[in-house]
């Protein structure tokens, strides 16, 4: 077991080291774009090197979707407590509205009262993907057997030590089911808070379309797909630790 998670953690950190390598590669993506598209006679976004646009669209990824783990974990919790069930259907409810209301729209309503940048791209972010993160917690810690709590409150367990010890470890491979699902949202989201100044890989894409130069959309495509893919990854191997089967196929 510890051998399966050792190899799944080193083939991870190869990815990501290659492709690290590959984002700060300039003149390579210049070669194989302009060999791609030879009528281009520009196939770099001007606005900034590749690596700072990936690192900026990492950021509004890590930001919102802490904030979306800060608050729909709690909220997903309190909602199977005594104290929050009456609330249950209601933030269910304010959560799929959430996810249904476009970001775009979130951004044009959010840039008169934030501005421009990262804030109405953040914000969007965040509700956008809320409802995978509060939905899992739920289901997660209502599907805790019965059974298995009865038995810790048997042992002299309180409420509160029956949940850190017993609930959240048994649904803790639900919670990052979720958690994956919302980041995963969040980094093909992302790109569209680049056309209100938040940056990232949405910049070259948003521009490739206006101008019609598709070597700057797949400048920002490419590098966007794989980081979904090796966040992706890294999720599923976190996941796999907390929910680990002999049978279940070791491939990574």
């Amino acid at each position: 077991m510890l051998n399966l998670h050792l190899r799944r953690w080193i083939i991870l950190l190869v990815l990501i080291a290659a492709f690290i390598i590959l984002i700060t590669q300039e003149s390579l993506w210049e070669n194989v774009l302009s060999s791609l598209f030879p009528d281009k006679s520009e196939v770099l976004h001007p606005r900034a090197s590749l690596s700072t646009l990936v690192w900026e669209h990492i950021q509004l990824v890590v930001i919102s979707s802490g904030l979306t783990i800060l608050i729909g974990l709690p909220l997903g919790i309190w909602v199977t407590r005594r104290s929050g069930k009456d609330f249950l259907p209601l933030v269910t409810d304010l959560t799929s509205f959430g996810q249904t209301f476009p970001p775009i729209a979130v951004l044009a309503l959010a840039i008169p009262v934030m501005g421009f940048g990262r804030e109405p791209t953040i914000l969007a972010l965040f509700l956008y993907g809320l409802l995978p993160v509060v939905r899992n917690t739920i289901a997660g810690l209502q599907h805790v057997p019965r059974d298995t709590l009865d038995a810790a409150y048997g042992m002299g367990m309180s409420r509160l030590q029956a949940l850190f010890l017993i609930e959240i470890p048994l649904a803790l491979p639900v919670i990052i089911a979720g958690i994956r699902i919302s980041v995963i949202i969040n980094i093909g989201t992302a790109a569209v808070g680049a056309m209100f100044g938040a940056g990232g890989l949405g910049s070259p894409i948003i521009a490739g379309m206006f101008q019609g130069n598709s070597a700057f959309i797949i400048e920002g495509a490419v590098p966007a797909a794989i980081l979904a893919i090796l966040a992706d990854q890294f999720f599923a191997t976190i996941e796999s630790m907390f929910a680990y089967s002999p049978s279940r196929d070791s491939k990574f």
